[in-house]
């Protein structure tokens, strides 16, 4: 089991990776969402915020709207540093249960395309 250190910096390495993706890709793809990773085995929940500008860093504090999460993910600490190493691919993970995503199809489309 990965540390909760270990994960903030997965996320981190997931964040910058995001500002990789081309500005046009971007535009096409990214609609503003909030987005919560849970990782059960740690008891923990991070936050962050996807908008156009790129992907914002993750946190332990919930939106203060309170609101819930537009797009929820829940993923065990290995596997979580596993899918940002590229290791652990996203489609194999959701198909055997390993990654389980809560959001709209067309949400699930978008990410899909930019990750």
């Amino acid at each position: 089991m990965a540390s909760v250190e270990e994960c903030r910096a997965a996320l981190a390495k997931l964040v910058a990776q995001f500002d990789e993706v081309g500005e046009e890709d971007r535009a096409k793809h990214v609609v503003e969402r909030t987005v919560s990773c849970r990782v059960p085995d740690l008891g923990v929940i991070f936050y962050g915020r996807l908008h156009y500008g790129g992907l914002d860093p993750f946190t332990e504090q919930p939106p203060a709207d309170g609101k819930p999460a537009d797009v929820k993910l829940t993923i065990a600490s290995d596997d979580l540093i596993a899918l940002v190493d590229g290791e652990l691919d996203l489609a194999r993970a959701l198909l055997g249960g390993r990654v389980k995503i809560d959001a709209s199809f067309g949400d699930l489309l978008r990410l899909r395309r930019l990750i």
